[in-house]
Protein backbone atom coordinates (compact mmCIF):
# COMPACT_ATOMS: atom_id res chain seq x y z
CA UNK A 1 0.00 0.00 0.00
CA UNK A 2 1.41 3.25 -0.71
CA UNK A 3 1.73 6.13 1.84
CA UNK A 4 -0.32 9.33 0.97
CA UNK A 5 1.31 11.94 -0.81
CA UNK A 6 1.44 15.48 0.28
CA UNK A 7 0.41 17.79 -3.45
CA UNK A 8 2.13 20.88 -1.85
CA UNK A 9 -1.18 22.95 -1.50
CA UNK A 10 -1.10 25.05 1.33
CA UNK A 11 -3.63 25.01 3.52
CA UNK A 12 -6.33 27.94 3.07
CA UNK A 13 -5.95 30.58 6.43
CA UNK A 14 -9.53 31.91 7.48
CA UNK A 15 -9.00 35.29 8.52
CA UNK A 16 -9.72 35.93 12.05
CA UNK A 17 -12.33 38.31 12.41
CA UNK A 18 -11.14 42.04 13.89
CA UNK A 19 -12.34 43.56 16.61
CA UNK A 20 -14.38 46.22 14.68
CA UNK A 21 -15.92 43.78 12.88
CA UNK A 22 -17.40 41.17 16.12
CA UNK A 23 -18.45 44.72 17.51
CA UNK A 24 -20.53 45.43 14.44
CA UNK A 25 -21.71 41.73 14.30
CA UNK A 26 -22.51 42.21 18.01
CA UNK A 27 -24.07 45.44 17.46
CA UNK A 28 -26.37 43.94 14.51
CA UNK A 29 -29.05 46.37 13.06
CA UNK A 30 -29.02 48.57 16.00
CA UNK A 31 -26.13 50.62 15.25
CA UNK A 32 -28.05 53.65 14.08
CA UNK A 33 -30.32 53.99 17.42
CA UNK A 34 -26.81 53.34 19.34
CA UNK A 35 -25.49 56.18 17.85
CA UNK A 36 -28.70 58.40 17.88
CA UNK A 37 -28.46 57.59 21.53
CA UNK A 38 -24.80 58.77 22.56
CA UNK A 39 -25.96 62.10 20.35
CA UNK A 40 -28.62 62.47 21.80
CA UNK A 41 -27.61 62.65 25.18
CA UNK A 42 -24.13 64.60 24.81
CA UNK A 43 -26.72 67.22 23.11
CA UNK A 44 -28.63 66.99 26.23
CA UNK A 45 -25.44 67.19 28.31
CA UNK A 46 -24.53 70.40 25.98
CA UNK A 47 -28.29 71.72 26.76
CA UNK A 48 -27.97 70.60 30.44
CA UNK A 49 -24.70 70.71 32.33
CA UNK A 50 -26.41 69.30 34.94
CA UNK A 51 -28.40 66.52 33.26
CA UNK A 52 -25.68 63.82 34.03
CA UNK A 53 -26.20 64.54 38.29
CA UNK A 54 -26.98 61.04 39.68
CA UNK A 55 -30.90 62.83 40.72
CA UNK A 56 -31.06 64.41 37.52
CA UNK A 57 -29.93 61.73 34.78
CA UNK A 58 -31.90 58.60 37.76
CA UNK A 59 -35.12 60.90 37.00
CA UNK A 60 -34.86 60.75 33.44
CA UNK A 61 -34.10 57.23 33.45
CA UNK A 62 -37.69 56.49 35.64
CA UNK A 63 -39.68 58.79 33.12
CA UNK A 64 -38.07 56.37 30.48
CA UNK A 65 -39.00 53.38 32.56
CA UNK A 66 -42.82 52.80 31.04
CA UNK A 67 -41.40 53.00 27.89
CA UNK A 68 -38.72 50.87 27.91
CA UNK A 69 -41.11 48.10 29.50
CA UNK A 70 -43.57 48.89 26.95
CA UNK A 71 -40.87 48.76 23.90
CA UNK A 72 -39.81 44.96 25.03
CA UNK A 73 -43.32 44.05 24.77
CA UNK A 74 -44.53 45.51 22.03
CA UNK A 75 -41.27 44.19 20.25
CA UNK A 76 -42.32 40.66 20.99
CA UNK A 77 -45.18 41.47 19.01
CA UNK A 78 -43.78 42.87 16.02
CA UNK A 79 -40.76 41.02 15.58
CA UNK A 80 -43.40 37.86 14.92
CA UNK A 81 -45.27 39.91 12.21
CA UNK A 82 -47.91 41.17 14.05
CA UNK A 83 -49.40 44.25 16.11
CA UNK A 84 -50.22 45.54 19.55
CA UNK A 85 -52.32 48.39 19.41
CA UNK A 86 -54.08 47.89 22.88
CA UNK A 87 -51.03 48.48 25.18
CA UNK A 88 -51.92 52.28 25.84
CA UNK A 89 -55.64 51.21 27.10
CA UNK A 90 -54.31 48.33 29.23
CA UNK A 91 -52.24 51.12 31.03
CA UNK A 92 -54.88 53.42 31.20
CA UNK A 93 -57.71 50.02 32.61
CA UNK A 94 -54.72 49.17 34.66
CA UNK A 95 -54.29 52.46 36.74
CA UNK A 96 -58.29 52.58 37.14
CA UNK A 97 -59.01 49.35 38.10
CA UNK A 98 -55.93 49.77 40.82
CA UNK A 99 -57.82 52.91 42.03
CA UNK A 100 -60.87 51.01 42.13
CA UNK A 101 -59.51 48.08 44.05
CA UNK A 102 -58.13 49.88 46.63
CA UNK A 103 -61.62 52.04 46.80
CA UNK A 104 -63.18 48.43 47.55
CA UNK A 105 -60.42 46.62 49.52
CA UNK A 106 -58.73 49.90 51.42
CA UNK A 107 -56.41 47.17 53.25
CA UNK A 108 -55.21 44.83 49.96
CA UNK A 109 -51.35 44.92 49.82
CA UNK A 110 -49.78 45.60 46.62
CA UNK A 111 -48.22 42.60 45.83
CA UNK A 112 -52.03 41.41 45.34
CA UNK A 113 -53.31 44.30 43.24
CA UNK A 114 -49.86 44.16 41.23
CA UNK A 115 -51.03 40.45 40.63
CA UNK A 116 -54.16 40.86 40.03
CA UNK A 117 -53.22 43.70 37.05
CA UNK A 118 -50.39 41.65 35.73
CA UNK A 119 -52.88 38.63 35.30
CA UNK A 120 -55.27 40.98 33.72
CA UNK A 121 -53.23 42.14 31.36
CA UNK A 122 -51.68 38.76 30.08
CA UNK A 123 -55.80 37.85 29.83
CA UNK A 124 -55.92 40.78 27.23
CA UNK A 125 -53.13 39.80 25.67
CA UNK A 126 -54.30 36.20 25.51
CA UNK A 127 -57.69 37.12 24.01
CA UNK A 128 -56.13 39.55 21.29
CA UNK A 129 -53.47 36.41 20.21
CA UNK A 130 -56.32 34.28 20.20
CA UNK A 131 -58.56 36.37 17.72
CA UNK A 132 -55.56 36.75 15.83
CA UNK A 133 -54.40 33.61 15.38
CA UNK A 134 -56.83 31.27 15.57
CA UNK A 135 -60.03 33.41 13.98
CA UNK A 136 -57.28 35.31 11.46
CA UNK A 137 -58.24 38.36 12.52
CA UNK A 138 -55.64 40.84 11.35
CA UNK A 139 -53.75 42.07 14.69
CA UNK A 140 -54.09 45.41 13.78
CA UNK A 141 -57.62 45.29 13.08
CA UNK A 142 -58.08 42.99 16.49
CA UNK A 143 -56.06 45.61 19.02
CA UNK A 144 -57.56 48.65 18.12
CA UNK A 145 -60.81 47.03 18.56
CA UNK A 146 -59.23 45.82 21.96
CA UNK A 147 -58.20 49.70 22.75
CA UNK A 148 -61.59 50.90 21.55
CA UNK A 149 -63.27 48.51 23.96
CA UNK A 150 -61.29 49.20 26.92
CA UNK A 151 -61.37 53.13 26.95
CA UNK A 152 -64.90 52.53 26.19
CA UNK A 153 -65.38 50.16 29.38
CA UNK A 154 -63.08 52.47 31.37
CA UNK A 155 -65.37 55.80 30.53
CA UNK A 156 -68.22 54.02 31.17
CA UNK A 157 -67.36 52.92 34.65
CA UNK A 158 -65.74 56.02 35.56
CA UNK A 159 -67.89 58.78 33.79
CA UNK A 160 -64.97 60.12 32.23
CA UNK A 161 -63.29 61.11 36.08
CA UNK A 162 -62.30 58.19 37.97
CA UNK A 163 -62.39 58.08 41.82
CA UNK A 164 -60.86 56.72 44.34
CA UNK A 165 -56.54 56.70 45.71
CA UNK A 166 -53.61 54.95 44.98
CA UNK A 167 -52.39 54.73 48.36
CA UNK A 168 -48.27 55.54 49.10
CA UNK A 169 -47.87 51.63 49.16
CA UNK A 170 -48.84 50.96 45.69
CA UNK A 171 -47.03 53.76 44.91
CA UNK A 172 -43.79 52.98 45.84
CA UNK A 173 -43.07 50.83 43.05
CA UNK A 174 -43.25 54.32 40.40
CA UNK A 175 -42.08 57.04 42.65
CA UNK A 176 -40.34 55.91 45.38
CA UNK A 177 -36.18 54.65 45.84
CA UNK A 178 -34.53 52.02 46.95
CA UNK A 179 -31.35 51.96 49.75
CA UNK A 180 -32.15 55.87 49.64
CA UNK A 181 -31.25 56.88 45.82
CA UNK A 182 -32.22 54.27 43.43
CA UNK A 183 -35.91 54.58 42.19
CA UNK A 184 -37.79 51.41 42.04
CA UNK A 185 -38.76 52.05 38.64
CA UNK A 186 -35.16 51.94 37.53
CA UNK A 187 -35.00 48.40 39.11
CA UNK A 188 -37.90 47.45 37.36
CA UNK A 189 -36.59 48.65 34.12
CA UNK A 190 -33.72 46.87 34.19
CA UNK A 191 -35.63 43.64 35.83
CA UNK A 192 -37.95 43.92 32.59
CA UNK A 193 -35.28 44.70 30.16
CA UNK A 194 -33.05 41.44 31.42
CA UNK A 195 -36.17 38.84 31.05
CA UNK A 196 -36.91 40.48 27.65
CA UNK A 197 -33.06 39.88 26.58
CA UNK A 198 -33.59 36.31 28.04
CA UNK A 199 -36.41 35.52 26.07
CA UNK A 200 -35.31 36.54 22.91
CA UNK A 201 -32.14 34.38 23.48
CA UNK A 202 -33.99 31.33 24.05
CA UNK A 203 -35.30 28.98 21.67
CA UNK A 204 -38.79 30.70 22.47
CA UNK A 205 -37.21 34.04 20.93
CA UNK A 206 -35.27 32.08 17.76
CA UNK A 207 -38.76 30.95 16.96
CA UNK A 208 -40.54 34.54 17.22
CA UNK A 209 -37.96 35.38 14.72
CA UNK A 210 -38.50 32.74 12.46
CA UNK A 211 -42.03 32.88 12.47
CA UNK A 212 -41.97 36.32 11.63
CA UNK A 213 -39.61 35.40 8.79
CA UNK A 214 -41.99 33.49 7.59
CA UNK A 215 -44.74 31.60 9.24
CA UNK A 216 -45.50 29.07 6.30
CA UNK A 217 -41.73 28.11 6.45
CA UNK A 218 -41.82 27.93 10.38
CA UNK A 219 -44.85 26.19 10.53
CA UNK A 220 -43.04 23.62 8.22
CA UNK A 221 -39.88 23.61 10.79
CA UNK A 222 -42.32 22.12 13.53
CA UNK A 223 -43.27 25.55 15.04
CA UNK A 224 -46.45 26.00 16.54
CA UNK A 225 -46.98 29.65 14.74
CA UNK A 226 -50.51 29.98 17.18
CA UNK A 227 -48.95 29.09 19.83
CA UNK A 228 -45.41 31.29 19.57
CA UNK A 229 -47.46 34.13 18.50
CA UNK A 230 -50.66 33.96 21.45
CA UNK A 231 -47.64 33.42 23.84
CA UNK A 232 -46.33 36.87 22.22
CA UNK A 233 -49.41 38.93 22.73
CA UNK A 234 -49.45 37.86 26.65
CA UNK A 235 -46.20 38.92 27.36
CA UNK A 236 -46.94 42.33 25.56
CA UNK A 237 -50.14 42.84 27.54
CA UNK A 238 -48.38 41.63 30.92
CA UNK A 239 -45.72 44.52 29.96
CA UNK A 240 -48.26 46.94 29.48
CA UNK A 241 -49.53 45.92 33.10
CA UNK A 242 -46.32 46.54 34.79
CA UNK A 243 -46.07 49.72 32.92
CA UNK A 244 -49.58 50.99 34.52
CA UNK A 245 -48.24 50.02 38.09
CA UNK A 246 -45.06 52.82 37.14
CA UNK A 247 -47.12 55.22 35.90
CA UNK A 248 -50.15 55.18 38.32
CA UNK A 249 -46.93 55.36 40.82
CA UNK A 250 -45.59 58.94 39.69
CA UNK A 251 -49.10 60.37 38.03
CA UNK A 252 -51.66 59.28 40.04
CA UNK A 253 -55.44 57.89 38.87
CA UNK A 254 -56.26 59.48 35.07
CA UNK A 255 -58.89 58.11 32.54
CA UNK A 256 -55.56 59.04 30.27
CA UNK A 257 -52.68 57.61 32.34
CA UNK A 258 -51.60 55.48 29.04
CA UNK A 259 -53.05 57.43 25.96
CA UNK A 260 -50.49 57.83 23.07
CA UNK A 261 -48.34 54.89 24.76
CA UNK A 262 -48.97 52.57 22.44
CA UNK A 263 -48.02 54.29 19.42
CA UNK A 264 -44.79 55.72 21.12
CA UNK A 265 -43.79 51.87 21.84
CA UNK A 266 -44.04 51.41 18.00
CA UNK A 267 -42.73 54.37 17.49
CA UNK A 268 -39.51 53.09 19.60
CA UNK A 269 -39.63 49.58 18.10
CA UNK A 270 -39.56 50.67 14.45
CA UNK A 271 -36.71 53.30 15.52
CA UNK A 272 -34.41 50.58 16.78
CA UNK A 273 -34.60 49.21 13.62
CA UNK A 274 -36.77 46.20 14.10
CA UNK A 275 -38.62 45.83 10.53
CA UNK A 276 -42.19 46.00 10.90
CA UNK A 277 -43.34 43.00 8.91
CA UNK A 278 -41.10 40.71 11.55
CA UNK A 279 -38.11 38.58 11.61
CA UNK A 280 -35.72 41.16 11.91
CA UNK A 281 -34.86 43.10 15.20
CA UNK A 282 -33.05 43.54 18.67
CA UNK A 283 -34.75 43.84 21.63
CA UNK A 284 -31.73 45.58 23.26
CA UNK A 285 -32.31 48.09 19.69
CA UNK A 286 -36.07 48.66 20.55
CA UNK A 287 -35.53 49.78 24.62
CA UNK A 288 -32.51 51.77 23.04
CA UNK A 289 -35.20 53.45 20.78
CA UNK A 290 -37.34 54.11 23.88
CA UNK A 291 -34.63 55.90 25.80
CA UNK A 292 -33.71 57.46 22.84
CA UNK A 293 -37.78 58.65 22.10
CA UNK A 294 -37.49 60.19 26.09
CA UNK A 295 -34.25 62.01 25.22
CA UNK A 296 -35.67 63.68 21.78
CA UNK A 297 -38.68 64.72 24.06
CA UNK A 298 -36.64 66.12 27.13
CA UNK A 299 -34.26 67.70 24.61
CA UNK A 300 -37.29 69.61 22.83
CA UNK A 301 -38.78 70.38 26.08
CA UNK A 302 -35.43 71.87 27.40
CA UNK A 303 -35.08 73.93 23.73
CA UNK A 304 -38.45 75.14 25.00
CA UNK A 305 -40.02 73.39 21.71
CA UNK A 306 -43.93 72.62 22.39
CA UNK A 307 -45.13 69.62 23.60
CA UNK A 308 -47.56 69.33 21.48
CA UNK A 309 -45.31 68.91 18.70
CA UNK A 310 -44.39 65.32 19.99
CA UNK A 311 -46.96 63.53 17.67
CA UNK A 312 -45.43 65.13 14.87
CA UNK A 313 -41.58 64.03 15.33
CA UNK A 314 -43.07 60.66 16.12
CA UNK A 315 -44.50 60.65 12.59
CA UNK A 316 -41.92 61.63 10.99
CA UNK A 317 -39.75 59.32 12.79
CA UNK A 318 -41.91 56.39 11.57
CA UNK A 319 -42.31 57.43 8.55
CA UNK A 320 -38.56 58.05 7.75
CA UNK A 321 -37.26 54.81 9.89
CA UNK A 322 -39.69 52.70 7.88
CA UNK A 323 -38.94 54.69 4.32
CA UNK A 324 -34.67 53.77 5.02
CA UNK A 325 -35.67 50.30 6.52
CA UNK A 326 -37.55 49.75 2.92
CA UNK A 327 -34.78 51.81 0.64
CA UNK A 328 -33.30 48.56 -1.79
CA UNK A 329 -30.04 49.29 -1.46
CA UNK A 330 -28.36 46.73 -3.40
CA UNK A 331 -30.06 48.51 -6.21
CA UNK A 332 -28.38 51.62 -5.40
CA UNK A 333 -24.92 50.18 -4.97
CA UNK A 334 -25.47 48.29 -7.99
CA UNK A 335 -25.95 51.04 -10.00
CA UNK A 336 -22.34 52.75 -9.52
CA UNK A 337 -21.24 49.55 -9.63
CA UNK A 338 -19.70 49.29 -13.48
CA UNK A 339 -21.41 45.89 -15.26
CA UNK A 340 -18.78 43.75 -17.02
CA UNK A 341 -16.30 41.59 -14.77
CA UNK A 342 -12.90 43.44 -16.42
CA UNK A 343 -11.51 46.19 -14.55
CA UNK A 344 -12.73 49.25 -15.09
CA UNK A 345 -12.21 50.76 -18.52
CA UNK A 346 -11.70 47.09 -19.58
CA UNK A 347 -13.56 46.61 -22.91
CA UNK A 348 -16.43 43.54 -22.88
CA UNK A 349 -14.97 40.68 -24.52
CA UNK A 350 -17.03 40.83 -28.10
CA UNK A 351 -17.55 44.74 -28.09
CA UNK A 352 -16.13 46.85 -30.37
CA UNK A 353 -13.40 49.30 -29.14
CA UNK A 354 -14.56 53.23 -28.04
CA UNK A 355 -14.38 55.07 -31.36
CA UNK A 356 -15.38 52.53 -33.87
CA UNK A 357 -18.57 51.28 -35.09
CA UNK A 358 -19.34 47.48 -35.12
CA UNK A 359 -19.03 46.37 -38.89
CA UNK A 360 -21.99 43.90 -40.35
CA UNK A 361 -20.66 40.53 -41.17
CA UNK A 362 -20.80 39.98 -45.22
CA UNK A 363 -22.97 36.93 -45.84
CA UNK A 364 -21.35 34.37 -48.39
CA UNK A 365 -21.74 34.30 -51.83
CA UNK A 366 -25.02 33.65 -53.35
CA UNK A 367 -26.67 34.25 -49.86
CA UNK A 368 -29.01 37.12 -49.39
CA UNK A 369 -28.27 39.24 -46.43
CA UNK A 370 -32.00 38.10 -44.95
CA UNK A 371 -30.73 34.76 -44.39
CA UNK A 372 -32.40 33.08 -47.77
CA UNK A 373 -31.53 32.24 -51.52
CA UNK A 374 -31.27 35.10 -53.79
CA UNK A 375 -34.95 34.69 -56.31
Amino acid sequence: MSAPTDTGTPAKNVPAATPGKRVVRALGTGIPVYVLLVVLLLALLITDPGFYEPDSFLSFVKRAAPLVILAAGQYLVIVCGEFDLSVGAIVTAGVVVAAELYGSFPDAHWLVVTAVLLVGGALAGLVSGLITTVLRVPSFITTLGMMLILEGAVFFWTGGSPQGVLPSAFRQLGRGTAFGWLPWAVVACLVAGTVAVLVTRSDFGRTLLATGDSDRAAALSGVRVIRVRTVAFILSGAAAALAAVLVGGFSGVSAQAGRGYEFEAITAVVLGGVVLGGGRGSVVAAMAGAFSLQALFTLLNLQGVSGALESTVQGVIVIAAVGLGAADWSRLRGRRTPSGNGPPGATPAGAAPPGLTPQRPTPPTGTHPSGGTPS
